[in-house]
């Protein structure tokens, strides 16, 4: 396919080796990116949009995933104008736009004025990590969840979801497909949590993973129960099991002002690499 005079076009699965080379030079910020990669072969059927790259001199140098979410993939200034550029000739289709703040600024800067006003802007997220044994010791109660735990965990993630994003993943007929996605999830093994008498008082999921990282998402302690170090504990125990079974760093980005959950991931060990920020509509 020929490139645009922004040299941007649409990648396949014949870009996937270049693609891959490209998200490796920061492979724990472009976890998302790894993923959805590895897992559709960049295939546009697979995964339900495109992927964009732009090419100079016939190099790949930036990219951006274009489908439930916008997400420029190592991309300078020029590189979001260019993208920003492409994303008005279609209008808009995604649901967020997430990722390094930079670029994302950039971006916004550019389809503001066309893409209508957002339902909330989030800038300055801390992206954390975490490579090495957590700094406090793990709650031995936290475990992989299973489908027999659904009772529990899935009104736990409609909860933590709204209170998280302000409106439910059931809103207009969404409980099906949302319900969906946590039973994928679990299926997987990538559901993590820890029940008092049967109660589910902390929970935390694998959002995506390639052989470099695993971004952890859901993070949730029912409000009776904060305060008591159940999410410092927690974490602890899921960073070491995702470590030793699923990827070798922990990653996940919080927002700017949400100072107890930034304490409790300092208290784990997690130290901040990047500042993401978030455009929802």
């Amino acid at each position: 396919m020929l490139t645009t005079r922004h040299g941007v076009r649409p990648l396949g699965a014949s870009d996937l080796h270049e693609f891959l080379a490209l998200v490796e030079l920061d492979p724990v910020v472009n976890v998302f990116a790894d993923y959805r990669a590895r897992t559709t072969n960049l295939e546009p059927r697979w995964l339900g949009g495109e992927v964009w790259g732009r090419f100079v001199d016939g190099r790949l140098v930036a990219a951006c995933h274009v489908g439930a979410n916008l997400v420029p993939i190592g991309a300078t200034a020029d590189d979001a104008r260019a993208f920003a550029e492409r994303a008005l000739t279609r209008g808009r289709s995604v649901s967020t736009i997430v990722g390094p703040h930079e670029a994302v600024e950039v971006l916004w800067g550019h389809l503001a004025s066309s893409w209508g006003r957002p339902r909330e802007t989030r800038w300055r997220q801390p992206h954390l990590e975490l490579a090495r044994t957590p700094d406090v010791a793990p709650d031995p109660g936290v475990r992989r969840t299973t489908r027999a735990d659904m009772g529990e965990l899935y009104p736990a993630c409609v909860a933590m979801y709204t209170e998280e994003v302000g409106v439910s993943p059931e809103q207009g007929g969404g409980a099906e497909l949302y319900r969906a996605r946590v039973t994928q999830l679990v299926s997987r093994g990538w559901s993590f949590a820890r029940f008092d008498d049967g109660r589910l008082v902390f929970k935390a999921e694998v959002a995506c993973a390639s052989p470099h990282a695993a971004q952890v998402q859901g993070v949730w302690v029912p409000a009776d129960r904060r305060g008591e170090g159940l999410a410092v504990a927690g974490m602890a125990a899921v960073a070491e099991l995702v470590r030793a079974e699923i990827a070798p760093t922990v990653s996940l980005y919080v927002n700017e002002w949400n100072e107890p959950a930034r304490r409790t991931y300092a208290a784990v060990g997690f130290e901040e690499t990047a500042r993401f920020s978030t455009v929802m509509f």
